[in-house]
C-alpha cells in the first residue's frame, strides 16, 4: 500500500518553473520588439513631420519630402542669401548685412571680410556714400558629392552720385551640412573654401 505525500513530483515542479519562466522571458522579449518597433515607427512620423508659426500664430503642420529633392533648393537659396547680404550693401546697412553674411559662412569669409575691411573698402562706402546694388544672383550647385561645390556669378552696381558701373563677380567654394539655426542660418548649410576668383566690369549687362 502506497503512502500518501503532502509533497508533489519533484519533477514536476521543475517543469512548471520552467515553463514559467519560459513564459516570462518570450513576454518580456516579445514586449521589447514591440516597443522598439513602436519607437521606430513615431520617429519616422515625427521626422516627416514639421510645423510652421504663421505670422497670425497658428500652428500649421507640414510635410517634409525627401531631404535630397530639397537640398538643391535650400542650397540656391542660402548662396543667394549670402551673396546679397555680402555685396548689397550701403553706408546705412552694411554692418547689419555683413552680420548676417558672416553667420553663412566659415573663416574663409571672415578672411575675405576683414581683407576689406583693412583695404578700406568699407571706409570708401562711408565717406563717398557709395551705394553697391546686386541685381543679380546665380549660382550653379553639385549635390551628388559632398562637400558640395558651387560656384556664384553676381551682378552689381556701385552708384557714386553720377556715375554707375556695373561689375561681374565670380565666386566659388563648397558647402557643408551644419545644425540649424534660427533665425541666423535657417538652411543649415555654411559656405567653405570662399573665393572671389574673378571681377571684370560690364557695361552691357541692363538691369531689369
Amino acid at each position: 500500500m502506497k503512502t500518501k505525500t503532502p509533497y508533489k513530483n519533484i519533477y514536476t515542479i521543475l517543469k512548471l518553473n520552467r515553463f514559467i519562466v519560459l513564459s516570462v522571458v518570450i513576454g518580456a522579449t516579445l514586449t521589447c520588439v514591440v516597443s522598439v518597433f513602436l519607437v521606430v515607427k513615431l520617429h519616422k512620423e515625427t521626422v516627416n513631420n514639421a510645423f510652421a508659426i504663421s505670422t497670425e500664430g497658428s500652428v500649421i503642420p507640414l510635410k517634409l519630402v525627401n531631404q535630397q529633392e530639397n537640398l538643391e533648393v535650400e542650397a540656391l537659396a542660402h548662396l543667394e542669401l549670402f551673396h546679397k547680404c555680402f555685396y548689397h550693401i550701403d553706408a546705412s546697412n552694411y554692418e547689419k548685412h555683413l552680420e548676417k553674411a558672416l553667420w553663412l559662412g566659415n573663416s574663409s569669409v571672415d578672411a575675405l571680410y576683414r581683407q576689406k575691411k583693412a583695404d578700406g573698402v568699407y571706409n570708401r562706402l562711408l565717406q563717398y556714400s557709395l551705394v553697391q546694388r546686386v541685381i543679380s544672383i546665380i549660382s550653379k550647385v553639385n549635390i551628388q558629392k559632398k562637400p558640395y561645390a558651387f560656384e556664384t556669378t553676381t551682378i552689381f552696381e556701385v552708384n557714386r552720385g553720377s556715375i554707375t558701373d556695373t561689375y561681374e563677380l565670380m565666386t566659388t567654394g563648397n558647402l557643408i551640412h551644419v545644425d540649424r539655426h534660427f533665425p541666423n542660418n535657417t538652411h543649415g548649410l555654411l559656405i567653405t573654401n570662399f573665393f572671389e576668383s574673378s571681377l571684370r566690369k560690364t557695361d552691357d549687362y541692363e538691369s531689369q
